[in-house]
Formats: C-alpha cells, sequence, structure tokens
C-alpha cells in the first residue's frame, strides 16, 4: 500500500479513528492486523518471510537474555545469521551467482547453481536491520526481552515505518505500544502536517522530477553533457524529497496516534562536508552502522591506517545495504573515500584556509563548503542512479565536456520543476538560518499556517503527480 495512495487515506482514516475507539488492551491488536494487512496489500505471501524471522528473533531474544557466556553469543549469532541469511537469499542470492558465473567463464568453466526468479520483497533491507537492533540491543544489555510476542511482532510491522523507515530502535519503540494514547489535538495537529509536507515533497515535486530525469538517465547515449547535468541536479533533489517524504508521512502518521519515531533527514543538503551529510541523511541508518558495526570493528579508536580501513568497510557494506548492483557498490566506496580523503587532507586543507583567510569571512566560507559537499555528492549520485556501470561512466563524461543545449520535456514542466525546487529551496533555507525568527506554529501567527498547508493540499490536488509510483527506497 502506498502513502501516496487513496487507499492509503482511507485505510489511515479507519485505522486511526479504530485505535482511539478501541480500548487500550486491544489497540495493540489492531495495529497489528493493519500493519499485516498494509504489507499484504503489495505481495501477500511476502508476510511468511517476516513472520519467519519474527519468531527467530522473538525467541532468540528471550534465550539470549536466559543464557550467559558462550551460549548467550550463540543464540546471538544464530539470530543474524537467519535474518542476514533472508536476506542473502532474497536480495544477494543472483547478483553472486550472476558475478560467479561471469567470473568462472573466465576460466572456461559453467557455474552448476540455478538462478531463483524471486522477487525482492518490499522493504526487506529495513524490517532486516530493525529486528536485528532488537536482539542486538538485548544481548548487549540495553533492552530487557519483549515476553508479549504480538508486541514484539507490532516493534518490527508497525505499519508506518515498516517498508522504508525510519530504522527504529527498541529502547525507543516497544514502550511506546504499551502506553495509553489520549486523542491530542497538538499531536493530531503535527502530525497531520507533517504528513501534508511529506506527501507535497512527494507528489509536487520528486515525482515531477522523475519524469526527467528517467527519460534522461534511461536514454544516455541520446543525452549530452547540459543534459545530464540538470537530470543529476534534478535527481539529487528527487531522492531527497521522496525518501525525506516518506520518512514525513510515517513520522506523521504515528505522530497522529501518539506515538514518536526519530527524525530521518535534518536539511542534508545544507551539509558543510560529506561527515556532516551523513549525520543529516538518512539518519538511522547511518546510526545503525555506527552503533552496530563501525564501532564493533574499531571506529577511531584504532591506528590511522586501520581508521581508514573502517571507514571504508561501512560504506562498502552500505552500498550494499543498497542495492545488489556494482553501481551501489560503487556509490558507496566513493563516499567511503571521500571521508578519508577529508582526514589524510585536512592539514593541507588548514594551511591553505590560513594564506587564503577565507575563514575570515564566515558566510562565503560556509557558502563555498555548502557548494563543494552539494558538488561530490551530486557526483557520487550519478552510480546510485544510472543503470549500470557503463551508463555511469558515459554520464561523467559527458558532463565533464559539457557540450549541447538542455533538452527539455515540455515548458510547463519545466516550470513546475524548477518553481518546486525554489519553493524547497526557500522553506529549507528558512528552518536552517532563519527559524528562529518566525514560526508557523507562533500563536501570534495563527493564520499563516493554516494558509501555508492550505496552500500546500491546493498544490498537491492541482499539480501533484499522482501515478508516479511506489518510492524509491521500497527497492531496498
Amino acid at each position: 500500500m502506498l502513502f501516496n495512495s487513496f487507499h492509503f487515506f482511507v485505510f489511515f482514516v479507519i485505522v486511526t479513528t479504530l485505535y482511539f475507539i478501541l480500548p487500550h488492551s486491544k489497540r495493540w491488536l489492531l495495529l497489528l492486523a493493519s500493519s499485516c494487512y498494509f504489507y499484504m496489500a503489495f505481495v501477500p505471501i511476502y508476510i511468511l518471510i517476516l513472520g519467519f524471522t519474527i519468531i527467530v528473533d522473538y525467541f532468540a531474544g528471550i534465550l539470549i537474555e536466559k543464557s550467559q557466556g558462550r551460549r548467550r553469543k550463540l543464540f546471538l549469532i544464530f539470530s543474524l545469521v537467519a535474518n542476514i541469511g533472508v536476506l542473502a537469499v532474497f536480495k544477494y542470492y543472483n547478483f553472486i551467482n550472476t558475478n560467479l558465473s561471469f567470473l568462472l567463464q573466465g576460466f572456461g568453466l559453467t557455474n552448476p547453481l540455478p538462478y531463483l526468479a524471486i522477487l525482492l520483497p518490499i522493504g526487506l533491507s529495513f524490517h532486516t536491520f530493525q529486528a536485528m537492533s532488537y536482539t542486538i540491543e538485548v544481548y548487549r544489555g540495553n533492552q530487557k526481552a519483549e515476553r508479549h510476542f504480538g508486541i514484539y511482532s507490532l516493534y518490527v510491522m508497525f505499519y508506518p515505518q515498516l517498508v522504508a523507515g525510519p530504522i527504529e530502535r527498541p529502547q525507543n519503540l516497544l514502550h511506546q505500544f504499551r502506553e495509553k494514547h489520549q486523542p491530542d489535538f497538538e499531536n493530531f495537529s503535527e502530525g497531520l502536517k507533517l504528513m501534508i509536507w511529506g506527501l507535497f515533497k512527494k507528489l509536487v515535486i520528486a515525482d515531477r522530477l522523475a519524469i526527467y530525469v528517467n527519460s534522461v538517465y534511461n536514454n544516455v547515449a541520446e543525452h549530452n553533457g547540459m543534459t545530464l547535468l540538470l537530470a543529476t541536479m534534478f535527481f539529487s533533489v528527487q531522492i531527497y524529497c521522496d525518501f525525506s517524504g516518506y520518512s514525513d508521512i510515517a513520522i506523521g502518521a504515528a505522530r497522529v496516534m501518539g506515538f514518536r519515531l526519530m527524525i530521518n533527514f535534518n536539511r542534508p543538503y545544507f551539509s558543510k562536508n560529506i561527515a556532516e551529510f551523513w549525520r543529516r541523511w538518512h539518519i538511522s541508518l547511518s546510526t545503525w552502522f555506527k552503533d552496530y558495526l563501525y564501532i564493533s570493528i574499531g571506529g577511531n579508536k584504532v591506528t590511522i591506517h586501520r581508521w581508514y580501513f573502517n571507514l571504508l568497510v561501512v560504506f562498502l557494506v552500505s552500498g550494499l545495504w543498497h542495492g545488489a548492483n556494482w553501481t551501489f557498490i560503487i556509490w558507496g566506496c566513493i563516499n567511503g573515500l571521500y571521508l578519508v580523503f577529508a582526514l589524510v587532507t585536512q592539514g593541507l586543507r588548514n594551511k591553505l584556509n590560513q594564506l587564503t583567510r577565507v575563514k575570515e569571512i564566515p558566510k562565503i566560507n560556509a557558502s563555498i563548503q555548502v557548494l563543494a559537499t552539494y558538488i561530490l555528492v551530486c557526483f557520487a549520485w550519478i552510480f546510485f542512479r544510472a543503470n549500470n556501470i557503463q551508463d555511469a561512466f558515459t554520464i561523467i563524461k559527458k558532463i565533464f565536456l559539457l557540450k549541447g543545449e538542455i533538452y527539455s520535456e515540455s515548458s510547463s514542466m519545466m516550470f513546475y520543476s524548477f518553481a518546486g525546487i525554489l519553493f524547497l529551496l526557500l522553506v529549507e533555507f528558512k528552518k536552517e538560518y532563519f527559524n528562529s525568527l518566525f514560526t508557523l506554529s507562533n500563536n501570534n501567527h495563527w493564520l499563516v499556517p493554516k494558509l501555508y498547508y492550505c496552500f500546500l493540499i491546493l498544490m498537491i490536488l492541482l499539480i501533484g503527480v499522482f501515478d508516479g509510483g511506489q518510492f524509491i527506497y521500497f527497492q531496498f
């Protein structure tokens, strides 16, 4: 079920209404049943995969808590292997098999392993990582094992963030299912505002930009460097509005019922360096990798060269998490190399700053840093979006040549695209730098927020793209 569909609108109204009508003791059952329905609206049979991992991790958590020493670690390993195994079969098996066949052909051998005609279950990487965080936190002693099977199942399947996050930790979410949430005007208001803003970003900005991006990136050979540069910039906005839009709707839908999910995006394109970008982009995943992988392999508490290695490993795995394709792996490695390069050149850049005295003009210095970071991020996005490695290198080559005129779909399409980007930039610029001067929730300006959100709704209805399909991150 897509957030940007009438089906979800009806579903959301019914579930939210019933949630507050039912007695507190029955609400978990409603949410679990509705979450199952929500997920089964995509491919019903894949609910069995979720059921398998839920059963494994539920009992693993209890056994981990009861056990001591080596047995405790064995139960954790069993849980992790089960979760990663499911992910490996459905997401990586055919990718590995294809590359194995290519490798064996070089030696004149035939790959005996069959290819599997399977579809990747929607959001598999998201709920797998959320389930893994539960058993890891129980193992670390930061979370008590959940004895209520229904409540634990709901932790994994809670419909707002089931398909594309935020990836929640058990400490933040599990206890909320036991709390009694009363109808609250502030929760209702703030939740709906987030949902409206998320839908605006998805329908008015992301899906309209997708029309241009898809037409260009799916026909790379037919387009010149200027067009490919514009499409790459459009994609940087598209993927941000698409994914952060989903997160806003998810957080908002949960907030209406009284649940607090973690913030997943914090205006990442205002970052002054790549490290800051990853503290602002997909925060729930970035912190997941930091807490469970980066720190586990030593983090920065190691030798300098091992530190570089740790950063590269984390971003290599991050690339693999995003997709079973060499383009995603390269994208992850590029981001890892950005961070290593920043560390290696720190001294040189400090000397350069002293010579140019650019730090004496903070606003110009910050603007240069933001622009440089955005350019680096866009370069990496080329590999993320390209259909294959060959296309990615063709795009890069053509962009550096910068020949030709910009291809235009239609005057109205381009106008709405640029207008949407400009509006987004103004809203986010205001939030980033001038949020304390004026807020839409200020009681002294009670009419402004009403007009603002009425404007967003009107734009959604008038120029929203309602046939844009699913969210980009559903494929992960």
